[in-house]
C-alpha cells in the first residue's frame, strides 16, 4: 500500500507533462497552419533533403497528423554538397503527404505532385550527379524514401549527362496508368532533344504503392530517335536504386551510329542494323553480355565490360565474327557518302572519333572466321587493340591471306584531333594465282610472292592516313610462271598479240621480280620495278596516288631473242586501285588497239595490276639480296641493288 502510494505521485506528475505536451503541439500545429515558424521548418526539411531550398510563394504544413502533408508555391532546390553549385529544380508548386514509420514501414512519401516543373539534372564525368539521394563518395549509400504516389505533368527537363554522354532538352510526364486497378503502373513519357536528335520514350514500370527497398522494381522501355529505336525490360535489384541494374535490350535502325543520340555510346556507320544484348551494372561495374549485332552479311558477337570506379573508364572486350565485311561499315555503307559519281574507294574512309578515344582506356581482343577487303578475304583473323591515354597499338595483328600469311602492327596517336600513324604490314608466301579474277580458268600469273609495308602519316581513317603517307612499299617474288603470252606483249612483240587473242596458256618462268615504291605525302614513286622471264625482261615505272587512289604506271619488254616484228608502245596501267585499267599506248597500229582489247579481257584488274607490278629482279640482279632487304626492318629507301645487264640480242 506505501509503495502504491508513493507511485502516484509520479503517475499524476507524468499525465500532467503529457497532456502539456499535447497542449503545445496542438498549439504549435495551429500555429505552423497560420504560417508561423515557416523558417525553420523549411529550415528542417532542408537539412533533411541535403540541399538547399527555398520557398517564395505560400507554405502550408498541416503536421499534426499520422500523414503531415507540406503545400509549397515557388519552390527552388539547389543542387547537393558533392556537384557544382547550382539549381537542380525549380516548381511552382509542390505537394507532398509524408508516411510516418511504423512496424515494420520506414519514413515514406505517401503522395508527390509536382506542378510546372522545371528540371536541370547533371552529372561530371566522375559519376557525382544532382539527383543522387546522399554523396557518392560515402562509403555506404542511403535510400532514397519511396514515393507511394506521383503526379509530374509536363515537366521540363534539361539533362546533362556528362558520364554517359547525354543531354536531353525536352518535356517528361510521369503519372499512374488509370483504370488498371487498385495498384496502378508508373508510366513515364518524355520527348523533346535527345543529344540534339528529335527523341520520344515510353517507360512503364511496377506500381509504386508495392515498391520496396527489398524486392526488385521490374520496367520496360522504348527509346526512337534519328532512325533508330531502342527497347527492353529489367529490374533494379531494389527499388530506386539505379547502381544494381539487370536488363535485356534489343535495337535496330538504318545507321549504328545513331545510337549514340539514344544511349551516348559512340559507335560506327553500318547500313540497316540489328543489335542485341544483356546488361548488369553493379554500381561502377557494368558488363554487356550476349551482345550480338548484325548489318548487310556482317556479325559480330562478344562481351564488353566497363570498369568506371577509378574515375575513368576501363574497357575490357572479347569479340569475334564468322563473316565482316569491310564494305558494310563507313559512310558509304550508311548511304551518307556524297554522291560525286567517282568509283568508291578501296581504303576505308570510315572515321574514327580521336574524342571517344579519350575518354576510356581499353583492350579488345577480336577474332573473325572471314574478313572481306574488297574482293580479297582474309581468314582466321586475330587482333588485339590496346588503348591507354589515347594511343591505339594494334599487336599482333594475323590472317591467312590468298594462301599465305599477314601479320601487322601499327599504332596510333589520337592524344590529338589530328592522330599520327604508323604501321608495318609484311606478307608471306601469298599466291598470286589466288587473287581473285574476274574470269575463270588458268590465271595469268603463278608465284609465291613476299611484301613488306612500312610508314607513317595523319588522318582519322585507313584513306586519310595513306593519302599523306610516307614510308617504303616492298614487293618480292622469288620465282613464278607468267603466260608467255603475257611476257611477249610486254616487250610488244605482235607474236604476243597473236598468242593472247589464241588465248595460248602456255607459260614461261619468271626467275626473279622486284618493285620497290617510295611513298611521300600520299604519293607512291616506283623506284624499281623488274621481273625477268625467259623471253623478255620487263621493267616499269610511274606513280600511284593515294589521295585519289589513281593508277600511272607504265611497263616495257626488252625481248631476249630478235624478232621481225616489234611494236614500240609501253604497257599502260591507268585508272584506280579498284577500277584499274590496262592498254597498250595509243598509236596507228590495228594491232595495238586490238591487243588492248584482247588484255583487257583475259586479265581481271587486280591480277593483270599484281602481274606487272610484282617484286623482282632482272636476269643478273641480286634477287637474294633484295628479298633481304624487303626482309629488313628500316625500310626507309628502296633497297640498293645491282643494275641489271641488257638482254643478249
Amino acid at each position: 500500500m506505501n509503495r502504491s502510494f508513493a507511485i502516484r505521485p509520479w503517475l499524476a506528475w507524468t499525465a500532467a507533462a503529457l497532456a502539456a505536451l499535447l497542449l503545445i503541439a496542438a498549439g504549435l500545429a495551429a500555429a505552423v497552419g497560420a504560417g508561423h515558424f515557416r523558417g525553420p521548418i523549411i529550415r528542417l526539411l532542408s537539412a533533411h533533403a541535403g540541399r538547399p531550398l527555398a520557398v517564395a510563394g505560400n507554405f502550408e504544413a498541416h503536421l499534426l497528423s499520422l500523414t503531415p502533408r507540406v503545400i509549397a508555391e515557388g519552390v527552388t532546390i539547389g543542387n547537393p554538397a558533392w556537384v557544382a553549385p547550382g539549381v537542380m529544380a525549380q516548381i511552382d508548386k509542390v505537394s507532398v503527404t509524408m508516411e510516418m514509420p511504423g512496424w515494420h514501414r520506414s519514413f515514406g512519401i505517401a503522395r508527390l505532385e509536382l506542378d510546372g516543373a522545371t528540371l536541370h539534372l547533371a552529372r561530371d564525368p566522375s559519376g557525382h550527379a544532382n539527383w543522387q539521394w546522399t554523396d557518392p563518395d560515402m562509403k555506404r549509400a542511403g535510400s532514397l524514401p519511396l514515393i507511394r504516389s506521383l503526379s509530374m505533368p509536363d515537366a521540363r527537363v534539361l539533362l546533362d549527362d556528362a558520364r554517359r554522354h547525354l543531354q536531353f532538352d525536352g518535356t517528361v510526364s510521369a503519372r499512374e496508368q488509370s483504370g488498371t486497378g487498385r495498384s496502378p503502373p508508373l508510366q513515364l513519357e518524355g520527348s523533346g532533344q535527345l543529344n540534339g536528335k528529335a527523341a520520344t520514350f515510353e517507360i512503364t514500370a511496377d506500381a509504386l504503392a508495392a515498391a520496396s527497398h527489398q524486392n526488385p522494381y521490374h520496367f520496360t522501355f522504348a527509346e526512337r530517335s534519328s532512325g533508330s529505336r531502342l527497347m527492353g525490360h529489367g529490374q533494379l535489384l531494389r527499388a530506386y536504386d539505379f547502381d544494381q541494374v539487370d536488363a535485356a535490350f534489343t535495337a535496330e535502325g538504318a545507321d549504328m551510329k545513331d545510337l549514340y543520340f539514344l544511349a551516348g555510346v559512340t559507335l560506327i556507320n553500318t547500313g540497316a542494323y540489328h543489335l542485341s544484348g544483356t546488361l548488369a551494372r553493379r554500381g561502377a561495374m557494368t558488363r554487356f553480355a550476349d551482345l550480338a549485332a548484325s548489318s548487310g552479311q556482317s556479325d559480330v558477337r562478344g562481351t564488353v565490360s566497363i570498369d568506371s570506379s577509378s574515375g575513368r573508364s576501363r574497357i575490357d572486350a572479347q569479340m569475334d565474327s564468322r563473316l565482316l565485311r569491310l564494305s558494310d561499315i563507313g559512310a558509304r555503307a550508311a548511304g551518307r557518302e556524297s554522291e560525286t559519281g567517282a568509283p568508291p574507294l578501296l581504303l576505308s574512309d570510315a572515321k574514327l572519333n580521336p574524342k571517344a578515344v579519350r575518354r576510356a582506356d581499353a583492350v579488345v581482343n577480336y577474332r573473325a572466321d572471314t574478313v572481306e577487303v574488297g574482293r580479297v578475304p582474309l581468314r582466321s583473323v586475330s587482333a588485339k587493340l590496346t588503348i591507354a591515354g589515347g594511343i591505339i597499338v594494334g599487336a599482333p595483328l594475323s590472317a591467312e591471306m590468298l594462301g599465305g600469311k599477314l601479320t601487322a602492327r601499327f599504332k596510333l596517336d589520337a592524344t590529338t584531333d589530328d592522330p599520327a600513324a604508323q604501321f608495318d604490314l609484311k606478307i608471306a608466301g601469298l599466291q598470286i594465282a589466288q587473287i581473285p579474277r574476274k574470269n575463270a580458268g588458268q590465271a595469268p600469273f603463278e608465284g609465291s610472292m613476299q611484301a613488306r609495308l612500312a610508314a607513317t602519316g595523319h588522318g582519322r581513317s585507313i584513306h586519310e592516313v595513306a593519302a599523306g603517307a610516307s614510308g617504303t612499299v616492298s614487293l618480292v617474288l622469288p620465282h613464278g610462271a607468267l603466260r608467255v603470252s603475257l611476257a611477249e606483249l610486254a616487250g610488244t612483240e605482235l607474236g604476243g598479240l597473236g598468242r593472247l587473242l589464241a588465248k595460248d596458256k602456255q607459260e614461261t618462268a619468271v626467275r626473279c621480280a622486284v618493285a620497290s615504291f617510295q611513298a611521300r605525302q600520299g604519293t607512291l614513286t616506283a623506284q624499281r620495278i623488274v621481273v625477268d622471264t625467259d623471253p623478255v625482261l620487263i621493267t616499269g615505272e610511274g606513280t600511284i596516288h593515294l589521295d585519289s587512289e589513281a593508277l600511272d604506271l607504265a611497263f616495257r619488254g626488252e625481248p631476249k631473242k630478235r624478232v621481225i616484228a616489234r611494236l614500240r608502245s609501253p604497257v599502260l596501267v591507268r585508272g584506280t586501285l579498284s577500277h584499274p585499267s590496262i592498254a597498250l599506248k595509243v598509236g596507228n597500229s590495228a594491232a595495238q588497239g586490238a591487243g588492248a582489247v584482247a588484255l583487257d579481257v583475259v586479265l581481271t584488274p587486280l591480277a593483270a595490276v599484281l602481274a606487272f607490278v610484282d617484286p623482282g629482279l632482272a636476269k643478273d640482279a641480286d634477287c637474294a639480296a633484295l628479298i633481304a632487304a624487303a626482309k629488313a626492318p628500316q625500310t626507309a629507301t628502296a633497297p640498293q641493288t645491282q643494275e641489271p645487264r641488257a638482254a643478249p640480242n
